[in-house]
């Protein structure tokens, strides 16, 4: 019930974390069994408890050796005694048994003293850890705390949100301030406070740690990608080239081959290869003349075209030339007009001056 109660709290808690944008949800866990260990008051109550344990264990020891002496003593007196010598003492060990078996499960049963005072030893200091627990929980505003060593099975929790270091030195806080005078008081409450505070850097700190590492995760990443990018664009550009270079070669190969140029490897080749068939060697001596033949007409037309675009070129610088010369010589016309009206002008002037005279 209490795990299925615990369950319905965990959705319940989902729900709300989805459902608040303002300020996310904070969840808190204790270690109730590690809380439990480190407390004084505990430890010592419980070396009290076991050391009943322990002497009721030696109670329990001393008769099973008292009836373990009865079944061999009557064992080896059984042939000298009467048949209700032997059922008396039959009787005899089976009522030490049961009442062995009584005082076994008073002690160490399901409902025995042990368990009872170890109830009853534990209540008080949960108690104490409950108050802690809220107080904390207060302080450092958790929505809520759950108990790590309860029947909730948890699959995982970080470290930074373990609370049970802070409910023990708030439980050793409060069994000291009774023993302690006012100034010793004064003195551990500045103590507490330097504690807590730095308990809130060490939060922020293992926050601000989360960050970087998560801040350096991603850095890593896109560098590493960056780095195979760069990897792969490299080999791209080798393969690229590579297949270049073997199409040029290629290309000159082919160009050697119909112009009756061999490679040096193919001299070599050819100077280790047998004698070639007479007919082959007509047939392939046909062919190089067929593709010489389609060269020199490539070659022929290449030659036309640069020949068509050289007398283009010609043309057009004729033709340059032409408009400059035409437009030097308007302007000159122009120049030789300007100067002949300038001249017929000045004629009369001198004329009247004549006949003033």
């Amino acid at each position: 019930m209490r795990k299925h109660f615990l369950l319905l709290l965990l959705i319940t808690v989902t729900f709300t974390a989805n459902a608040q944008t303002a300020r996310g949800i904070r969840i808190g866990y204790i270690d109730m069994e590690y809380i439990l260990q480190n407390v004084p008051d505990f430890t010592e109550a419980k070396n009290q408890l076991e050391q009943k344990a322990q002497k009721w264990k030696q109670e329990i020891e001393v008769k099973k050796n008292e009836i373990t002496k009865l079944k061999e003593s009557l064992k080896t007196e059984r042939v000298l005694l009467t048949k209700e010598l032997i059922e008396e003492r039959e009787e005899e060990i089976l009522f030490q048994e049961t009442e062995l078996t009584a005082f076994q499960e008073k002690r160490f049963g399901p409902n025995g003293d042990l368990i009872v005072q170890r109830a009853v030893l534990v209540k008080p200091i949960q108690d104490q850890v409950f108050t802690a627990v809220q107080d904390i929980a207060e302080q450092k505003k958790y929505d809520f705390v759950l108990d790590k060593s309860s029947d909730l099975t948890v699959l995982f929790a970080a470290k930074r949100f373990d609370i049970s270091d802070a409910v023990i030195r708030s439980l050793t806080r409060s069994s000291k301030r009774g023993q302690l005078s006012k100034k010793e008081l004064k003195e551990e409450e500045i103590k507490e406070y330097k504690e807590d505070l730095q308990d809130q850097n060490s939060d922020l700190a293992q926050r601000q740690k989360a960050l970087d590492d998560k801040k350096a995760a991603r850095e890593k990443l896109a560098a590493d990608k960056k780095a195979e990018r760069e990897r792969l664009m490299e080999e791209r550009k080798m393969a690229a080239q590579e297949k270049r270079e073997a199409a040029l070669a290629k290309r000159q190969q082919q160009v050697d081959e119909r112009n009756g140029k061999k490679p040096e490897a193919a001299k070599i080749e050819e100077t280790n290869k047998p004698a070639a068939d007479p007919v082959k060697t007509e047939e392939k001596a046909k062919s190089n003349a067929q593709d010489s033949i389609q060269q020199q007409t490539v070659e022929d037309k290449q030659a036309a075209r640069k020949a068509a675009a050289d007398a283009k070129a010609k043309t057009l610088e004729e033709r340059k030339k032409a408009i400059a010369d035409k437009k030097a010589k308007i302007l000159a016309d122009r120049e030789a007009a300007k100067k002949a009206k300038e001249s017929d002008n000045k004629k009369p002037e001198k004329e009247t001056t004549e006949e003033d005279k």
